[in-house]
């Protein structure tokens, strides 16, 4: 995955609290330095035009956009953010939010009235829901990301397979796979990697599924529809040998097969479009068309919040940034540029328009049927056991039923963990 990690490693122990840390002296002047912390290089030019638009039209300020690559952005957040000296304004993903929001080690952001950050009917609403916490707002829309199914025209007009579209079904996704697999040339018709948010989460929910519970309290893999979710991706390699084995999709990442024309199907983030156009050879070869529709349509709906740190000593011109950054300003900034999806409403076109040879318009109008990206206070530590025991049953090396029994088992004991954390 080019663009983030959801998941990290660090997130599994626990944060000191932001409550247990020194004073510090703050100002309310909307003058001074602030840091940005982010962790995509790809986003740096689009981050430092915001900023140096925000420093023209804030006279006397200065930002300073600070990038940590995402394999080591988590382990330094979680240090500085104990120790009192985080970045001011940082990226949070869904999957570490409730840890970090948990440990009040976040400012509260204000979305009614004169001090409003954000008004939250200008975001998606389940984008603005992701980084709400026990009633309070703690983070700010920044981009949206949503699974869409990428696939290369070269192979399908070789195998004379019919391109796909909104009326595909699973079973039409599994037929044409079968077709398009060519195991001579060493191409397979679709792949079916132990990906939670481009594959089995949406597939979890178009089959009427579910995988953790609205209070966060229980795990949904005991439930049967959520089981036929996971069951495709299993099927897919071992009864219709459709996609390429796990191992071979451990060795070689499968965004990166379906980009060699490996691959003739692949469910992709829409983060992905970017790196698909920057190469001309590939960008001729290759389009996208919704995902195919189980018992549901569905796709899982994800991106990034700007956030502020509980401790920053300018909390209003954190604010302020934040603001700004919310704003149509910035989020057409961002949208030029291509590499995420402004998720401000109304603010997507230029996205969409840089690359006018794809139907990126799949990637938005698959908002109206988003599920929201699960979590929980500490949703690392289970999602670690998700892919763990799950792969077992892609593997082969164990049923589908019983991984999901150890699974369900593993998550209700670390989900009943973190409600004794807060009691």
């Amino acid at each position: 995955m080019r663009r983030r990690s959801l998941l990290a490693a660090a997130a599994t122990t626990t944060l000191a609290a932001g409550c247990g840390a020194p004073t510090v002296t703050t100002s309310d002047s909307l003058r001074g330095r602030i840091t940005y912390g982010v962790w995509d290089v790809y986003q740096m030019k689009a981050m430092r035009k915001a900023a140096k638009e925000f420093e023209r039209t804030h006279p006397g300020t200065t930002v300073d956009v600070q990038l940590t690559p995402n394999a080591t952005y988590w382990t330094k957040l979680r240090t500085a953010c104990s120790g009192g000296s985080a970045p001011d304004v940082f990226w949070l993903n869904g999957p570490n939010f409730g840890l970090y929001a948990d440990a009040g080690q976040l400012l509260p952001l204000d979305t009614e009235g004169a001090d409003a950050v954000f008004d939250p009917g200008d975001f998606p609403a389940d984008m603005t829901k992701l980084y709400r916490w026990k009633g309070t707002q703690y983070g700010a829309p920044k981009d949206f990301d949503t699974i869409a199914l990428w696939f290369n025209k070269e192979l399908f007009d070789r195998a004379k397979v019919d391109y796909p579209d909104g009326s595909w079904t699973w079973q039409d996704m599994i037929n044409n796979a079968q077709r398009l697999t060519d195991r001579k040339r060493g191409t397979y018709g679709i792949a079916a990697p132990v990906r939670s948010q481009e594959n089995y989460y949406d597939s979890i929910a178009q089959a009427g599924g579910w995988v953790i519970s609205k209070d966060r309290t229980k795990s949904g893999y005991a439930d049967p529809k959520t089981m036929e979710g996971l069951k495709l991706w299993v099927d897919l390699i071992h009864r219709y040998r459709a996609s390429p084995t796990l191992q071979q999709l451990t060795d070689t990442d499968p965004t990166q097969m379906f980009q060699a024309g490996k691959l003739a199907m692949g469910w992709e983030a829409s983060y992905n479009a970017a790196t698909f156009w920057a190469d001309p050879e590939l960008r001729a070869k290759i389009d996208v068309a919704p995902l195919p529709r189980g018992r549901h349509r569905a796709s899982i709906l994800h991106g990034l919040a700007n956030v502020i740190y509980a401790r920053t000593k300018y909390p209003a011109l954190a604010r302020e940034f934040v603001r700004f950054m919310s704003g149509k300003s910035a989020s057409l900034i961002q949208a030029k540029y291509g590499t995420a999806i402004p998720a401000r409403n109304g603010t997507q076109k230029p996205w969409t328009d840089g690359m006018p040879k794809f139907d990126l318009q799949v990637h938005l109008d698959a908002v109206d049927y988003s599920v929201p990206y699960p979590i929980s206070t500490n949703t690392a530590a289970w999602a670690h056991k998700e892919l763990q025991m799950l792969a077992r049953a892609w593997s082969g090396n164990e049923s589908l039923d019983s991984a999901t029994r150890s699974l369900t088992k593993a998550m209700d004991k670390l989900l009943a963990q973190e409600g004794k954390a807060r009691s």
